[in-house]
C-alpha cells in the first residue's frame, strides 16, 4: 500500500475535499481508513457517501455500522436509500442511481475528488469479462486510475493493488468491515471470474495484476490517439448534426465505426450502454444500403434516418412511407411485423422461403411506388401491385402502408400476406431464408 500512499500524497493539495464511495465492505473500508490516516498530513476534508440498496436485510445494519465508524473518526457521513427500482436490470439501475447520488454529494460539498475502491483484481475481472462478452477498444481497457469530469476527478487509487494486499492492510490495522454474502455466490458472472479464473492466473504470475494494468494503460493510450483522429474526421463528415455519407464511406470501416460511436455518445449520453456492438454493425449495413431514403430504429426510440447523401439521428419520426434494409426483424408503423424465422410448417402467403443464390441481398422492406410490378408465382409475365390490391379488395387507406419486400436490385420478391413471386420456394426445395409476416388487422388476419 506504500505505492498508493505516495500517489495520494502527491495528488492532494491543502484544502482539497474528497468524497469517498463506501459500501462498508473490505475494499472501501481500507480506502476510507487510508484516506483518514492521511487527513491531517495532507490537510484534506473527507466525506463518506454510502448507498443503501434496499435489497438485503443486512443493509440497515451496514448503514448503522458505517455511520458509527464515521462518527468515531470524525468523518462527515452522507447517506442515500434506494426506495424502489423501476427497471428489470437491477445492477445497471443501481449503478446509475449510485453515481447520480455521488455526483450530488460532490456538488453539495464542492469536492475536488470522488474516490472509489476499485482495485487490481476488479480491473482484471472487468477486462476478462469484456473480452469474453465483446466490447470496444476503449471498453477492453477496463477503467482508468483517474478520470477527469467537468468539475471533479474520479480516482481509483487502489487499482495497482490486489484484494489480498487490501486484506493484509485491514488485518494490520484491525479495520472493521462487513461482508455482502451475494459476492460469494456463483450466480453473478464477476463472482465466477473472481473465484475460479483469477486464482489460476495468479498461480502463473503473482504480479499478473500489474500486467493487466499495463495492458489497460496501453489500450487507453492507443484509444486516445485514435480518438484524436476520429475527432478530426468528425469535423469533416459530421456537420450540423448531419453525417455526409460520401465522405463517411471514404474512411476505413474501423474509423466509420468509431465515428458512429462518437456520435452516439452525444445522442445517448448516460444511456449509451443501451447501444451494443450489433447495433453498430446494423447501422454500418444500413448506411451502405443503396436506398436513397430510409430509416432504422435503435434502442430507446431513437431513429437513424437516411436522406440521399446525408444521415442523422432523431427521436421523432413520422413514417407515412418507409424504405428500410431488413436485418432479421422489422416492425411496421401499424404494428405488423416481418421477421426471419428458423423454421415454419406454414406455406401460405404469410410465409416466404427464399434462396439467396437467386436474389441479391440485402433485402429491403418498403411501401409501394408508382409503376410497381411483380411476377406472381404460377402466372406468366408481371402484374401491377395496384391491380393486386384491387383484386384482393385491400382498402385504399391500407395500400400506402402495405409492405413490399425487394432484393438489392429493387426486384419485388414478396408481397406479404397477399402474393408470392417466382422466387418463393416450397418446403421440398432448396432455400436458406424463411420470412414470416404477422398481421393483425381487422378483416385480414393471418
Amino acid at each position: 500500500m506504500n505505492e498508493v500512499r505516495e500517489f495520494l500524497v502527491k495528488l492532494f493539495k491543502p484544502g482539497d475535499k474528497v468524497v469517498i464511495a463506501v459500501s462498508g465492505g473490505p475494499d472501501s473500508m481500507a480506502l476510507l481508513h487510508l484516506l483518514w490516516a492521511l487527513k491531517e498530513k495532507c490537510q484534506i476534508e473527507l466525506v463518506c457517501a454510502h448507498v443503501h440498496h434496499n435489497m438485503r436485510k443486512e443493509s440497515d445494519e451496514e448503514k448503522r455500522f458505517l455511520e458509527s465508524y464515521c462518527k468515531e473518526h470524525q468523518i462527515l457521513f452522507e447517506f442515500y436509500k434506494i426506495e424502489h427500482y423501476e427497471k428489470d436490470n437491477f445492477h445497471q439501475e443501481a449503478r446509475t442511481l449510485r453515481y447520480r447520488f455521488f455526483e450530488e454529494i460532490v456538488k453539495k460539498h464542492h469536492a475536488n475528488y470522488l474516490f472509489t475502491a476499485h482495485h487490481g483484481d476488479d480491473l482484471m475481472e472487468t477486462i476478462l469479462m469484456r473480452l469474453v462478452r465483446g466490447s470496444t477498444l476503449y471498453g477492453y481497457h477496463g477503467f482508468s486510475k483517474v478520470t477527469n469530469h467537468t468539475f471533479y476527478s474520479l480516482v481509483r487509487p487502489l487499482i495497482t493493488v490486489t484484494r489480498d494486499e487490501i486484506m493484509g492492510y485491514l488485518n494490520e490495522y484491525e479495520i472493521p468491515y462487513v461482508i455482502d454474502g451475494s459476492n460469494l455466490k456463483d450466480d453473478y458472472t464477476r463472482n465466477r471470474y473472481r473465484k475460479y479464473v483469477l486464482p489460476t492466473l495468479k498461480k502463473e504470475n503473482r504480479q499478473v495484476h500489474h500486467k493487466f494494468y499495463q495492458f489497460s494503460q496501453m489500450l487507453e493510450e492507443s484509444d486516445q490517439v485514435i480518438q484524436m483522429v476520429v475527432d478530426q474526421k468528425l469535423k469533416e463528415v459530421y456537420v450540423n448534426q448531419r453525417l455526409h455519407l460520401a465522405s463517411f464511406h471514404k474512411e476505413s470501416s474501423y474509423l466509420q465505426k468509431r465515428i458512429l460511436q462518437s456520435i452516439l455518445v452525444s445522442v445517448y449520453q448516460e444511456q449509451l450502454n443501451l447501444v451494443e456492438e450489433k447495433h453498430i454493425v446494423e447501422m454500418m449495413k444500413f448506411l451502405s444500403c443503396t436506398k436513397a431514403n430510409a430509416s432504422m430504429s435503435l434502442p430507446n426510440h431513437v431513429f437513424l434516418v437516411k436522406e440521399y447523401e446525408e444521415a442523422y439521428f432523431t427521436s421523432t419520426i413520422e413514417k407515412k412511407e418507409y424504405c428500410d434494409c431488413f436485418h432479421g426483424k422489422f416492425v411496421l408503423p401499424n404494428g405488423s411485423m416481418i421477421e426471419q424465422v428458423e423454421e415454419s410448417e406454414k406455406d401460405d402467403n404469410f410465409t416466404c422461403r427464399l434462396d439467396t443464390n437467386e436474389i441479391s441481398l440485402p433485402l429491403t422492406i418498403r411501401t409501394r411506388k408508382v409503376g410497381d410490378r411483380m411476377e406472381v408465382k404460377g402466372l406468366k409475365g408481371t402484374k401491377k401491385i395496384n391491380d393486386i390490391f384491387t383484386n384482393e379488395k385491400i382498402p385504399k387507406g391500407l395500400r400506402d402502408e402495405w409492405p413490399i419486400v425487394t432484393d438489392a436490385n429493387g426486384i419485388i420478391v414478396w408481397l406479404p400476406g397477399l402474393k408470392k413471386t417466382k422466387f418463393d420456394r416450397t418446403k421440398d426445395r432448396k432455400y436458406d431464408i424463411i420470412l414470416r409476416y404477422s398481421l393483425k388487422k381487422e378483416g385480414l388476419n393471418e
